[in-house]
């Protein structure tokens, strides 16, 4: 096969002798792997994969019986300490020879994570508004009925029990508006996310003594557009979840981390954007149950026994009016919320590439 033409390939392609030592990669398998070939020439696999010997069975098989095969979505734990997701096939040449052509997941995957979210999202949305109207129209009989019911009560005594009633039912009303997240029209104006963030951190310290704050910024970010006092809500409500998390379980050395940083060439759902800002809130809690993962951004779903369930689904309904995102990574120990901001409008990155 030209070699020429291998170097210029976007997928990764290594060439393996007999005893599965690298023979040659092109630029792409170096870049996807983080290693050089002329570090790695003759060496086994474990520069490939470090712990996986499933691999290394089947490739000796695929060798030994001159059949190629292909295999998807396998993680590979690389020497450097990160790990990818690959599909790769694999094809002799020869009996001395074997060839690996490598296809990264990992940014289809993400991707394909989040178009899930969106639409996810864009379902509750729809559902809420219905459940709203639903809702509300029959409440305010009830409550009307009630009011009108006091003016005739024989008994002023009585009238305890009509205003529960309308009570019970602006409670209800108020909920459901909440459930449908801010109805306010977002006025997207230049900010610095790092008064947002420490504006934030003001506010919870005030309400906590007993937990750690720490802040990790990138002082290169330059200002993104966005309304001020809505990403301050969607921060706030995802930081104190972390910090409630935290009292409830009393967690040891109590820490929540706030931590920017700038993605270049990042896509979220549909549309990539020249300059993303990364706000991480990272605390050293008890993790969140697995059995919440999946439904963790919906309305009414909490892991609190006396929480709304509400804070979360008005966070990443306040990123997406700024064409964001918000996603969870959740371990004992270590819980990850990264909200994804775009500096800028897609159509805006589009007019400056065109300057």
């Amino acid at each position: 096969m030209d070699q020429r033409l291998l170097e210029h390939l976007t997928t990764g392609v290594v060439v393996l002798d007999a005893e599965l030592r690298v023979r040659w990669m092109n630029p792409s398998a170096e870049s996807m792997l983080g290693i050089s070939l002329e570090r790695v020439r003759q060496t086994g696999l474990e520069c490939i994969d470090h712990q996986n010997s499933d691999v290394r069975t089947r490739l000796a098989a695929a060798l030994a019986h001159q059949h190629p095969y292909t295999q998807r979505e396998v993680p590979l734990a690389l020497a450097n300490g990160t790990s990818i997701t690959v599909d790769y096939t694999a094809s002799p040449l020869s009996k001395d020879e074997l060839l690996l052509e490598f296809d990264a997941r990992d940014r289809l995957m993400r991707i394909s994570r989040e178009e899930a979210l969106v639409a996810h999202q864009e379902m509750i949305k729809v559902l809420s508004r219905g459940l709203a109207h639903e809702v509300k129209n029959p409440l305010g009989g009830i409550r009307g009925a009630a009011q009108l019911l006091e003016r005739d009560l024989p008994d002023e005594s009585l009238a305890e029990f009509t205003r529960i009633i309308v009570e019970e039912a602006d409670r209800l009303r108020d909920l459901v508006d909440r459930m449908l997240g801010p109805n306010i029209v977002a006025e997207h104006q230049p900010l610095n996310i790092h008064a947002v963030l420490e504006r934030v951190r003001t506010l919870l310290k005030a309400e906590t003594t007993s937990v750690s704050f720490v802040g990790d910024y990138d002082p290169s970010l330059p200002e993104l557009v966005g309304d001020q006092g809505q990403l301050i809500q969607a921060i706030l409500n995802v930081a104190r979840n972390a910090v409630q998390a935290l009292e409830e379980h009393q967690s040891p050395s109590p820490t929540v981390t706030l931590k920017t940083r700038a993605r270049r060439q990042f896509t979220l759902g549909a549309e990539r954007y020249r300059l993303v800002c990364e706000v991480s809130i990272i605390d050293n809690g008890p993790g969140i149950p697995a059995h919440l993962h999946d439904s963790l951004f919906y309305p009414m779903i909490s892991g609190r026994a006396e929480g709304s369930g509400l804070g979360l689904s008005i966070a990443q309904s306040i990123l997406h009016q700024h064409h964001g995102l918000i996603e969870c990574e959740s371990t004992q120990g270590h819980t990850l919320f990264r909200l994804l901001i775009p500096m800028q409008s897609a159509a805006q990155d589009k007019e400056g590439a065109h300057e």
